[in-house]
């Protein structure tokens, strides 16, 4: 009986050498393993590395960094952009290699182009460009959106935004917005003493381009596409990495949710008009179902989507016009008093009527617009964005690869001082004339030539509409006078901009 432990510690210690030998051998196929498959990867990339520098080689390329590999110089770009400070990293590069340099972004190669003409070459028809854009944001605003598109199809899908947004339509609805700046936003601000101004405004916005382009009612379809065009907006510019917790996969989600209402509307709108129940004023989705391709063909719904949301990610670019506007007029007493004045003089031309603004007084507030034109130059709300090369360019003694993209910035020709005398002053002055000051391809916030942004008149009159209104009933003061402003991507006050509300009835009282 005492041997049959003993034995049984004999057999266990055996096992267990059999064990960790098994284990060591285990251990040790396993790292030879992931040795060979890193090898094997490592292999793959430099000979691939090598195939792309050997159809580079010869070629006169702009001087600059790819940086790392994959995701070249990404990283720092979009830190450089949650911060707002891309005009510093860009700057930094055109001290470095000059106006035209090479990076590397979102997996792309891409050259930067910092001048007039380099804007002259990417905003003007060209059938060595198109527009497509980097992997994320092609993703979420989609391949049938005017932003992707070339040629007659592009023409065909911005033509109906253009007739629909043009000066001379929007007048029709001018009074239909004033109603809803007086029900969504001085409803809200009614009774209180402070707010945030920044995500007011931008509901406010929201508000207006769906209920006059869309027919969007009051509710939970508005509610979805709201909170949904946030989410889609941020993760157009974030690394398209599609998996789970990422912002690309939750922008990714919110578009298919967004596609779902627009998809809704759609069909409720054909109906409509099976049925002869459209209204005398249609909206744009209206516009897109009546369009007729050169075959006769009416368009996809895909390609009535996308540039549906296309139009409903446009809101941003007024709200950060609003934002950049209260800011500034009420920090500055000066430009504040003179804006004020005009506005007044608006109301005094309103007299005895409903007090429902009209096309003639938004074309009155010449002052207001070249204020919101000079925060433009100094802020622009879209910083640049990206076209692709589909045959080999030249451009200033350097070639420019097929395949490769092409940045614009706005920066580079907004603060150059032999366009803009003193550029880091703030001087509304300059755009009383502009035609003859300012050279063209120079002053881009919307773009420009047959890029530029088909929504910058409605964004326009929503701008003046909603500063007449606020102006008039209220003053503010900035509770956070140097609040930061980042971006994600598009710039955004850092704490929402909260203000302290003055109603102008109590100011009249107290004075």
């Amino acid at each position: 009986m005492r041997g049959e432990p003993l034995l049984l510690c004999i057999t266990i210690s055996q096992n267990m050498e059999l064990l960790q030998g098994f284990l060591s051998t285990t251990f040790e196929c396993q790292l030879s393993f992931l040795v060979t498959v890193f090898v094997t990867l490592g292999a793959f990339y430099c000979g691939y590395v090598k195939f792309k520098t050997a159809s580079l080689q010869g070629r006169n390329l702009p001087p600059g960094s790819l940086g790392f590999p994959v995701i070249g110089e990404s990283i720092g770009f979009l830190s450089a952009m949650k911060k707002n400070n891309r005009r510093e990293w860009v700057e930094s590069r055109i001290k470095k290699y000059g106006p035209v340099f090479k990076t590397s972004l979102m997996g792309s190669h891409v050259v930067i182009l910092t001048g007039q003409a380099g804007n002259k070459l990417i905003f003007s028809a060209n059938d060595a460009i198109t527009g497509n854009q980097t992997m994320s944001t092609a993703a979420i605003f989609g391949k049938h959106s005017i932003f992707e598109l070339e040629g007659s199809r592009h023409k065909l899908l911005r033509s109906v935004m253009m007739n629909y947004l043009k000066p001379d339509n929007l007048q029709k609805y001018v009074v239909q917005m004033d109603s809803i700046v007086k029900q969504r936003m001085l409803q809200e601000l009614q009774g209180k003493d402070s707010v945030q101004f920044a995500p007011l405004i931008k509901k406010v916005t929201f508000d207006i381009s769906c209920s006059i382009l869309f027919g969007l009612p009051e509710g939970m379809e508005k509610d979805v596409l709201f909170h949904d065009s946030d989410i889609a907006i941020t993760g157009s510019w974030a690394l398209p990495l599609d998996i789970p917790g990422t912002p690309f996969r939750k922008a990714r989600k919110a578009r298919a949710r967004i596609c779902e209402v627009l998809s809704n509307l759609i069909k409720r709108r054909m109906i409509e008009l099976e049925d002869g129940n459209v209204g005398s004023q249609e909206d744009v989705i209206t516009s897109f179902l009546n369009l007729r391709d050169e075959e006769g063909k009416s368009l996809l719904e895909e390609e009535i989507i996308d540039n549906l949301l296309t139009l409903i990610f446009g809101h941003r670019t007024t709200a950060i016009l609003l934002y950049l506007f209260l800011r500034y007029v009420g920090k500055d007493s000066h430009v504040y008093n003179k804006v004020l004045e005009e506005q007044k003089e608006v109301v005094k031309a309103k007299a005895g009527s409903d007090g429902k603004l009209e096309w003639s007084e938004m074309q009155s507030m010449k002052y207001t617009w070249r204020v919101a034109q000079e925060l433009m130059r100094l802020n622009p709300p879209v910083f640049g964005n990206f076209r692709y090369t589909i045959k080999d360019l030249s451009f200033d003694g350097f070639d420019i690869p097929k395949g490769w993209r092409m940045y614009w910035v706005s920066c580079a020709t907004h603060m150059d001082e032999k366009i803009f005398q003193a550029p880091e002053t703030f001087d509304p002055s300059r755009f009383e004339s502009p035609s003859k000051s300012i050279p063209p391809y120079t002053y881009i916030p919307f773009g420009a030539g047959s890029r530029i942004c088909p929504g910058s008149d409605f964004a326009r009159f929503e701008m003046l509409m909603i500063v007449h209104h606020l102006m008039m009933n209220y003053k503010w003061t900035t509770m956070i006078p140097d609040e930061p402003m980042v971006s994600n991507p598009t710039p955004y006050p850092a704490m929402g901009f909260p203000v302290k509300l003055h109603p102008m009835k109590e100011r009249e009282d107290n004075a």
